[in-house]
C-alpha cells in the first residue's frame, strides 16, 4: 500500500510511504493517548508521561526512519496503560494493574466487558492494519521484513542498564544476529535478548506477524535517554536507515532472499 501522508484511525497512525522496499515498521508503544471513556486512568500527567505509559522517543525515531528508508510505519497511538498491544489478549500484563511500582486505579478489577472493549477498539484494529500491510506485500510476491521498534528505560528496579540498544529474538535469530554485529561495529554496547528476551508468551507482535508467518523479522530496543530529544532521534533514525539495508543484504547473501 502506498501512503503519502499520515493517516489517522481509531487506534493507529500510518506514516511514511511504500516505495517498494522490504521493510514494514511497527511500533506497539509509540503513543500515550487515553480514550475519553477512561479519563486519566486515575493517574497524574507525570505518571502517564513516564516510561510506563509509552516507549519514550520511539515515535520520533520511527517516523524519521520511515522517511529515510522509505517505508510504511504503523504506530499504536494509545498508551500501553490502556492496553499493551505487544501482549496477547488475556495475557496477565495485557492490562496492567501495577507497573514499576505505580498502581493504575482504573485498571483494578476491570470487567470482562471493559477488557473486551479495549481489545476490540484498540488491540485488534492495530494488528489488523499490520496484517493488511503484510498481506499486500506477500500477495505482490515482495521481499518482506517486519521491524518492531521499541525503547527501554535506562534503569529498572535501581539497576542501570548498560546497553545502548538491544536486539530481541526467539525462534529465528538470523537477522537479529547480523544486526547485533553491525551495531557493535558502530561502537555500541548491544544487548543480545537484553534488556528483555523475546518469547512465545511475553511478546505478541513478532510471534504473530513475524514467526507465525515465517517472515524475516527484527525487534529493536533503544535506550530512552539516547532518543529523548530530536537530535538523538535523528541520530538513531540515520543509523538504522544505514544499517537495516546492510543487514538485509547480508541476510539475503547468507540465506537467500526467500529464506
Amino acid at each position: 500500500m502506498s501512503v503519502d501522508q499520515v493517516l489517522m484511525a481509531e487506534s493507529f497512525v500510518v506514516h511514511g510511504r511504500d516505495e517498494g522496499g522490504p521493510f514494514v515498521l511497527v511500533s506497539d508503544h509509540a503513543g500515550r493517548a487515553i480514550p475519553p471513556e477512561l479519563g486519566d486512568l486515575g493517574l497524574s500527567a507525570q505518571e502517564r508521561a513516564r516510561h510506563i505509559g509509552w516507549d519514550i522517543g520511539i515515535d520520533g525515531v520511527g517516523r524519521k526512519l520511515a522517511d529515510r528508508l522509505p517505508a510504511v510505519l504503523i504506530e499504536q497511538v494509545y498508551s500501553r496503560l490502556v492496553i499493551d498491544c505487544n501482549r496477547a489478549p488475556g495475557h496477565p500484563t495485557s492490562i496492567v494493574q501495577v507497573t514499576d511500582g505505580t498502581t493504575v486505579p482504573r485498571n483494578q478489577n476491570i470487567s470482562a466487558q471493559d477488557r473486551t472493549w479495549r481489545e476490540q477498539t484498540i488491540l485488534h484494529p492495530y494488528h489488523a492494519r499490520i496484517r493488511q500491510e503484510l498481506d499486500a506485500h506477500v500477495a505482490a510476491g515482495r521481499q518482506t521484513v517486519v521491524v518492531a521498534l521499541h525503547s527501554f528505560t535506562p534503569s529498572m528496579h535501581g539497576k542501570q542498564r548498560p546497553w545502548h540498544a538491544g536486539l530481541l529474538h526467539n525462534h529465528d535469530s538470523r537477522l537479529a544476529r547480523i544486526m547485533i554485529a553491525l551495531l557493535q561495529k558502530d561502537g555500541l554496547v548491544v544487548g543480545d535478548n537484553e534488556p528483555y528476551a523475546l518469547t512465545d508468551t511475553s511478546d505478541y507482535t513478532i510471534p504473530v506477524h513475524g514467526e507465525q508467518r515465517e517472515l524475516p523479522h527484527i525487534e529493536i530496543e533503544i535506550r530512552q535517554d539516547l532518543i529523548a530529544d530530536d537530535a538523538g532521534q535523528t541520530e538513531w533514525a540515520n543509523r538504522l536507515a544505514r544499517l537495516l539495508p546492510q543487514a538485509w543484504q547480508q541476510f539475503c547473501e547468507q540465506y537467500g532472499e526467500n529464506a
